[in-house]
């Protein structure tokens, strides 16, 4: 991955600017293979090392980006990343905004449980992604595709 900025937004989405008054920098970043993932876990590792996050803040972030974004591939078509810098003054943080065009999930509820999946994995991708990040959202529209945000803060 080059780390080629893109303008596309996959479907409009409130989480697109969610935290807007805290962010401090955005890089958007495609997803649409493996080697893309592979990108994306280094460069979220390298922000988790820029701002200190504890070793295991920063393994939690980086397997959550591993997870959303094989997702984004996988189940959504591939589409797009927005890696940001957050500060609010007191701390700082790391946002990962996942973007797709694909199918939506219809039950997100039901997606978010362990064990669920529609891919034959272990189904714990959304759920496990969530328990890993301080923040999570999800906004997902049959039709149109998914958002999911996660936020890791440095404590």
């Amino acid at each position: 991955m080059n780390g080629a900025q893109t303008d596309a937004v996959l479907f409009e989405t409130v989480l697109l600017d969610r935290h807007r008054q805290h962010r401090v920098a955005r890089a958007t970043l495609r997803l649409q293979s493996d080697e893309d993932v592979v990108g994306l876990r280094k460069q979220v590792r390298e922000r988790a090392v820029a701002i200190a996050l504890s070793l295991v803040d920063q393994t939690k972030l980086v397997t959550a980006a591993s997870e959303l974004g094989r997702n984004t591939i996988k189940y959504g078509g591939g589409g797009e990343v927005h890696l940001d810098s957050l500060s609010d003054g007191i701390r700082q943080g790391i946002g990962l905004l996942f973007i797709d065009g694909g199918p939506g999930i219809p039950d997100v509820e039901t997606a978010l449980r362990d064990g669920y999946t529609t891919g034959g994995g272990l189904g714990l991708g959304l759920g496990g992604s969530k328990r890993l990040a301080d923040e999570f959202e999800i906004d997902s529209r049959p039709g149109e595709g998914t958002a999911v945000l996660v936020v890791k803060w440095k404590r």
